[in-house]
């Protein structure tokens, strides 16, 4: 794969590297086709395996694959928890399933009943557990 295929491939899946001018790491810096500074995850990757295997301080390995401090935390307790696919960033939005369903917006505004009773009624006949005042917005839309 030439350099301009490989960039064009992470540029349209979203994993190109916020700041690659920043990455001062010797991989990257020796020019080589296979280190590629844009490439987002595998500059994450070196980054942790700089201070891990080799046991480069957090700070420094962080700031020479252009990331900060807090940055490389997060990516540590990503790739800890789910391995190499933490090293993609998360997608954007909610990040659960909605709770306030359109059917239970209908039932929430055809019923008589107090915001306190339906928090028990939508719990029991819907398995959701909304707040009250989440009820009392529900009606007022």
């Amino acid at each position: 794969m030439s350099g301009t295929s490989r960039l064009a491939a992470l540029t349209e899946a979203g994993l190109l590297h916020a700041n690659p001018d920043a990455v001062r790491a010797g991989l990257f810096s020796r020019g080589g086709a296979f280190f590629l500074p844009a490439d987002k995850v595998q500059v994450k990757y070196e980054m942790l395996r700089a201070h891990v295997v080799d046991g480069q301080p957090v700070t420094e390995a962080a700031a020479e694959h252009g990331y900060s401090r807090a940055a490389f935390y997060l990516v540590l307790a990503s790739f800890s928890e789910s391995g190499m696919s933490g090293l993609l960033d998360e997608a954007r939005g909610r990040r659960g399933p909605v709770k306030l369903r359109p059917e239970i917006v209908t039932f929430i505004r055809e019923s008589a009943a107090g915001a306190g009773e339906l928090v028990e009624q939508v719990a029991d006949q819907y398995g959701v557990r909304l707040h009250r005042r989440t009820i009392e917005r529900a009606r007022l839309r």
